[in-house]
Order: structure tokens, then sequence, then C-alpha cells
């Protein structure tokens, strides 16, 4: 807690030495910073001082009480709020002593209008649904015009917000086309008014983006656009929506649902609209640049021209087309003559061929004597004495035909000289009887 002030000699034996204001301003000081841990307070406002300092002097009451706040650094915050005598608050710090004047004060630390809590956790339960919906998805949101020439405004007609819109986009761009959907920006059944007036502009068409705008404001001013029957009108939207709501430091519901957010209505046509002088100067030196990269091209192209027409092919065209063909007839009797060699040599190499099968044919080889031995009943082939015996029924093949035959004797040949195997004698059957005769040798 806190210490008595000790003894002195100018005290009586026993007492203690008396407090000063300030040991008891401090101690009192102590006990409430100790007592009272940070609180939320509500009162209306019953004074209201800003400072140029940036802090705030004010007082809160009720029916038979007040108690004075000080808002340190909360000029802008109680500005932004448009706060005023009167306004019932709510305010969220702690409670203290100010030792010099010895009043005791609470300070400050954050400060909302009444109803504010409620309405930060509706937005954001409304937020959370929405954004699951896929309502603030931004590959639902649409391309906003560069250079919109019918604007669709939708706002009160006598706010300062729908003037400051209109006066600066028409100073920027004088021929626009700006239409105005007169609805109720704030207060009861606000927001299905200004949900009404997008449904209006997608039926009767006619402008190329709609301008969702008012001022600045406290919450409850501004909850119309956080309204879910205007989020949903605003993506059901066929045409582009700019949401140009309250301060720059506001945010709705209504500018994550829109197409694009501004932070002001002056912001909002400053985005929307280009200068038309900027325009002009833009398009001037476009012309300027295309003129003379037209006149460098027409005077390449001069060149060229001039190049051409004092060129071979116009000064002797014929004599050039008479070597053109010239040269036609050289290339077509070097392609005849090419295309007649290919084909000798190609009929040489089919007559080479077809001699060497004509070589090989059987029945050449059968017309010079010879005899193809095969057993009658396979057809297979007898090459030797070994397959042969006595009594045995052979099929000789010979150039002209064929004929069966019964072997009545079988030899096998003998080694002759130097290795050469003689024939061994036939037995041929005569006039005079059965004689023997040897027909010649052959090589191993």
């Amino acid at each position: 807690m806190w210490n008595e002030p000790e003894q002195t000699t100018g005290a009586g034996e026993g007492e203690p030495r008396p407090w000063t204001v300030s040991e008891l301003n401090g101690a009192v000081r102590t006990i409430l910073e100790e007592s009272f841990h940070p609180i939320w307070l509500t009162g209306e406002v019953g004074s209201y001082n800003p400072y140029r300092s940036g802090h705030v002097y004010l007082t809160l009451k009720d029916a038979s009480a007040q108690v004075k706040a000080v808002y340190f650094n909360g000029s802008s915050a109680c500005r932004s709020l448009g706060l005023k005598v009167g306004d019932q608050v709510e305010v969220y710090g702690s409670l203290s002593l100010y030792e010099q004047r010895g009043d005791y004060q609470f300070y400050i630390r954050r400060l909302r209008m009444c109803g504010v809590g409620d309405l930060h956790r509706q937005f954001a339960l409304l937020k959370e649904k929405l954004a699951a919906e896929g309502i603030f998805d931004p590959a639902h949101k649409k391309t906003v015009p560069y250079m919109p020439r019918r604007i669709g405004v939708i706002s009160s007609p006598s706010g300062a917000a729908v003037k400051d819109f209109m006066k600066i986009a028409l100073a920027r761009f004088p021929n626009l086309e700006i239409k105005l959907c007169p609805a109720p920006v704030q207060g009861q059944g606000a927001a299905e008014k200004l949900a009404r007036a997008v449904r209006f502009f997608n039926r009767v068409g006619g402008v190329e983006v709609i301008v969702l705008t008012r001022g600045g404001g406290s919450m409850e001013d501004l909850w119309p656009f956080n309204e879910e029957v205007l989020a949903r009108a605003i993506y059901a939207s066929r045409i582009p929506v700019v949401s140009a709501v309250g301060h720059e430091i506001d945010f709705t519901i209504s500018d994550f649902a829109a197409d694009m957010r501004a932070p002001t209505p002056s912001g909002a046509a400053e985005q929307l609209i280009p200068e038309k002088r900027v325009l002009t100067d833009a398009l001037n030196g476009l012309n300027e640049r295309m003129t003379t990269a037209a006149r460098y091209a027409a005077e390449r192209a001069s060149g060229r021209l001039s190049r051409v027409m004092a060129s071979k092919v116009f000064r002797d065209s014929m004599r050039l087309a008479l070597e053109r063909m010239q040269r036609v007839d050289m290339l077509m009797q070097a392609a005849s003559t090419a295309l007649t060699r290919r084909a000798d040599a190609a009929s040489n190499r089919l007559e080479r061929v077809r001699a060497e099968f004509e070589a090989y044919d059987p029945f050449r080889i059968l017309n010079r004597g010879y005899v193809y031995l095969a057993e009658p009943g396979t057809g297979r082939q007898i090459t030797g004495v070994g397959g042969l015996h006595e009594g045995a029924r052979v099929r000789a093949i010979l150039a002209d035909g064929a004929a069966d035959l019964d072997v009545r004797s079988v030899r096998a040949a003998k080694e002759g000289k130097n290795g050469r195997r003689e024939l061994l004698p036939l037995v041929t059957a005569g006039p005079f009887g059965e004689t023997e005769q040897t027909i010649g040798e052959r090589n191993d």
C-alpha cells in the first residue's frame, strides 16, 4: 500500500508526523490504480474539449453523477466518430488521480459510440458468413471500365458526397453522362432501398458502372452499407459496382462485396475518370508519333521504289526473261538426262538379276542331262547310294517329266588317283545282253 510519514522532532512523542497534500494525493492515486483494473465505462458526454496537442478532455455523466476523463492523442479518433456533447459513449481505460489538482479522472484508451460493440460483432459475423459463401471472392469481381461515359450514382441527392463526386467527375471530363438514383444512406430501411437502386440500374441499363456513395459518419450512420441485403445485391449486379462510402479509414461490407473500393466519394471520381486534358495530351502525342512514323515509312518506301526502278529488271526486262527461259530449258534437259541414266542403270541391274535367276533354274540344269532322284512317297531327295538298296523304287525327275524306277543293283564309287573318285561301271542292257561301261570320273 503506502508508507506513513516518519516521526520527526516537531511532533509529540508517539504521534505520527502530519501528511502533506502531495503525500495524500500520491497515496490515493496508488490506491486507485492498484484497486481498479482497466474497465469499460458508459456514459453521456457532458463536456468535450479537444486541444491542439491532440488530447481530448471531457466529462462523462449519467442521471446522478459525473466523472472527468482524458483521452491522450484521441482528437483524431473523436473527430472521425463525429463526437459531440450529448453522445452516449463507451470508453475503456483505468482510474487514477491527477495529483496537482486532486481530481480523480478516467484515463481513456479506447472510445466508441454506445452500441458499437454489438455492431462490431454483427459486422464480424456477417463478414465471415459472406466470405465463406464467396461473396468477396476476387475471381467473381468484374472489371471496372477504364473510361466510362455513362455512370450511375446511388446516394442521397442532398448529401455532400454526391456533390463532391459530380463536381470532380465533370471537372475531369465534362462530356460524362451521370445518372442519379436517389436513395437514403442512413436510417431504418435504407439498406433495402439502396439494394433496390442497384437492381434498378441492372434492370434499366444505360450505365457502364454503378457508384454507391455517401460521406463519413459513425458506425451507426454507415450501418446500411453493412447489411446483407445490399451486399447480395452488389454481388448479383451484372454492372460493375464501385463502393465509395465514408472516409479512407472506414470499411463496410459493401466495400468488400463491390468490384472496386474508393477511399472517399471524390477518390471514386479520380479513380474512375481520367482527366480529359491528360487524355487529349496523350492523344496529341500519339498522333504526332504516328504522323512521324508514317512519314518515315513513306520515305523508306520511296527509296526502295527508286532502287527497284533503277535495277536491271526494269531496264532490260525482256532480256532477263529470255535468260530465265534459257535457264529453265537447261535445267529441264539436265533433269531428262539424269532420269534416262537412272532408268538405264535400273534396267541393267534388272537384267543381271534375271540372268542370275535363270542360271539357278533347276530345269535348265535338267536340260543338260541331269536327273533328280527322290523317294516316290515323301519326295525327299536322294543324293547318295547310302539311301538305296536293290529292289527299291525311286522317282527320276527329268527336264520334260518323271519316271518311277526299280533299283536292280547298287555300287559305291571307288577312290581314284589323286584323291579323285572313279564312277563304277554301269550295267546296261543291249541287244547282246548286259554289259558294263564306265562313263567317267567326278571330283569328291
